[in-house]
């Protein structure tokens, strides 16, 4: 037995794909042709005069900051000068190394959450609980022997990350827990979580924020209170959960009934039917909007400036604070913004990547 082997003609690449999709939708005629090389043309000359202002006429150095003016670009002497104060605020300048090294060990336990061999419960856990321990050890010291550097000294680019992993850690499960109580046959528990949530949502970021930093140590005597940092992070956490129990919500209405009570008909407990059967579900339906949520976090954690904390952004004011360094306001928020898009790019990039894996593995 013989079989015929027909040769198929290579198909034509993403780039090939792209041209010829430019070319018809761009140059399809005469009209097209003329409104796109004058929309091409106005694109290209601001992105000459980026570059120009960027790269090409930039002065670099801290020490040539007198060549700053009118005739050159930007001057990026500032940051030269100013980077330390961006990036680790009111941290005292000799133990920036610490400020680094909590940095690192953040970032690093971020980057080791990305890997699959990390996705079970229990590793998971422990990899976050060294990292934390890592960071707080680094930045307070004490335990280690080393200086002590209380909450309020600590700020910039640190401060921001530790707020953020801080709210997402704690609030995730809170979410997910609020979730399952509103979902809960028991009408009292149902009641809570209900009025938790809308309660909570219907007030401002900002408002939450404060009352847990300035209105609640009122309320309450000294040894309840607790340091700022901590009622900050709660008061956050809890603000985020309820966006995020509404997420999870919607995951679990996507989940047909059926599975719940084919799960009860073999056998399964609850915990063994919402932890193997749905639940894994649940993530793959939310993880969209759950990426957008934890994008969002990433850039309301701006908001602590107002109560008090010398995050990113204040370190940034603070770096064109003084009258030698004020005109180049403009090189501290693209450096600032840059920070930024680079943190929300990275997370973004890795939610297509969980997409990706997950649509494989659900098919």
């Amino acid at each position: 037995m013989t079989m015929a082997v027909t040769s198929s003609p290579s198909s034509p690449g993403r780039m090939e794909k792209f041209v010829a999709k430019l070319r018809k939708r761009a140059f399809g005629s005469i009209q097209d042709s003329l409104i796109s090389a004058f929309v091409f043309g106005v694109l290209a000359y601001i992105a000459w005069l980026a570059l120009d202002w960027a790269v090409l006429t930039a002065v670099w150095r801290a020490e040539d900051v007198a060549n700053c003016g009118h005739d050159s670009g930007a001057c990026w002497s500032v940051i030269a000068a100013r980077h330390r104060l961006i990036l680790f605020g009111l941290y005292p300048f000799d133990e920036h190394w610490r400020s680094t090294l909590a940095c690192i060990a953040i970032i690093g336990t971020v980057i080791a959450s990305c890997f699959p061999w990390t996705w079970t419960g229990k590793r998971l856990s422990i990899l976050w609980i060294l990292g934390f321990a890592a960071y707080y050890l680094l930045m307070d010291g004490s335990l280690l022997g080393l200086t002590q550097i209380t909450t309020d000294q600590w700020g910039g680019l640190s401060l921001t990350l530790f707020l953020f992993a801080s709210v997402v850690l704690l609030g995730m499960p809170m979410g997910l827990g609020l979730a399952l109580m509103r979902r809960s046959e028991m009408p009292v528990v149902r009641s809570f979580a209900s009025l938790v949530i809308d309660f909570i949502r219907s007030l401002p970021l900002l408002t939450t924020l404060f009352t847990a930093a300035v209105v609640v140590p009122i309320l309450l005597p000294d040894w309840l209170q607790g340091d700022k940092i901590w009622r900050v992070i709660i008061a956050f956490a809890l603000f985020f959960a309820c966006y995020q129990a509404e997420v999870f919500r919607g995951g679990f209405q996507a989940i047909p009934k059926g599975q719940f009570e084919a799960g009860r008909a073999l056998g399964l407990s609850y915990l063994n039917i919402l932890s193997k059967i749905v639940l894994p579900q649940v993530f793959r339906h939310a993880l969209p909007a759950t990426i957008n949520m934890v994008v969002v976090t990433f850039k309301e954690t701006a908001i602590v400036i107002i109560i008090g904390f010398f995050d990113i952004l204040a370190s940034a004011n603070a770096a064109f604070g003084t009258a030698e360094w004020a005109p180049y306001f403009i090189e501290v928020y693209v450096f600032v913004a840059l920070i930024y898009w680079a943190f929300i790019f990275s997370l973004g990039q890795y939610g297509e990547y969980l997409k990706g894996r997950m649509s494989v593995s659900a098919r």
